[in-house]
């Protein structure tokens, strides 16, 4: 297996491997860039940026779970990692989740955050409004309804006037041109069918105050993956924004005490 097509984030030389898969509309470095040191500073970490991410350039076509499960592990083996964790971030969960039943002999870990097996009405209506929105052209609104849905009430209770401001303008410009196509794919999802079958040791890290994927669908995915441990942490969706020295912290922590 060869990724040819997809840009990637290489950090760290030794220790055992970590491959990663962001969510929607952002890149690795925009949703891991917190904890990327401290995740290579004993392991390799491996990430693929999706198609209109990164240096990745967009697709015309819709984007498939298979292939950017595909893209993640064969960019990991590219890289000399013959078994390694997977670590998936909000639609990156069920991309690791698609990795782990596709390439059962190569993931030896999983680790899903903010995260979900498939879509509620809650979901489809957020869903609904975000791509309406997007397809208006109205960027600067999809970023202040991302920034007000991704982040915790009390994180945006204590941010002043102009650092709510600037931080839905950072939201606006950081936003890949592959969202649309990305956003797609969160609306297909549905992977409950193949939870069950599952086999590496898994941790889910639940977003308690998530306004994206709400807890309960989260508990969900635990409950569905045979053995999952299931650890929840106060904070939004941005959990990499909100709470990253913790985040690190429980990722890492799961992989030494399993060997992974």
């Amino acid at each position: 297996m060869t990724s040819t097509s997809f840009a990637r984030t290489v950090r760290g030389s030794t220790g055992p491997g970590v491959a990663l898969a962001h969510g929607a509309g952002g890149s690795v470095e925009a949703h891991y860039g917190p904890i990327l040191d401290g995740l290579a500073a004993h392991r390799t970490v491996v990430g693929v940026d999706y198609p209109g991410s990164g240096a990745t350039p967009r697709l015309e076509t819709p984007l498939t779970l298979d292939q950017l499960a595909d893209e993640v592990v064969g960019a990991a083996v590219d890289e000399g990692l013959e078994r390694f964790a997977v670590v998936g971030f909000s639609v990156g969960g069920p991309v690791a989740v698609r990795a782990a039943t596709r390439h059962p002999d190569r993931v030896a870990a999983l680790v899903l955050t903010a995260t979900y097996s498939h879509l509620d009405n809650y979901m489809r209506l957020a869903g609904d409004i975000s791509a309406g929105i997007m397809a208006s052209g109205d960027l600067l609104l999809l970023a202040k309804l991302l920034t007000w849905v991704s982040l915790s009430p009390r994180t945006l209770a204590s941010l002043p006037d102009d650092a709510l401001e600037a931080a839905a303008a950072a939201t606006a410009e950081a936003l890949s041109p592959g969202a649309p196509e990305q956003f797609d794919l969160f609306g297909r999802i549905n992977t409950r069918a193949e939870l069950a079958g599952v086999t590496a040791p898994t941790l889910v890290i639940a977003s308690t105050e998530d306004r994206v994927v709400p807890l309960y669908l989260q508990q969900d995915l635990a409950a569905r993956i045979p053995g999952a441990r299931l650890t929840e942490v106060s904070s939004g969706h941005m959990l990499p924004i909100e709470q990253p020295e913790e985040w690190q912290k429980l990722i890492t922590s799961f992989l030494d005490e399993i060997g992974a």
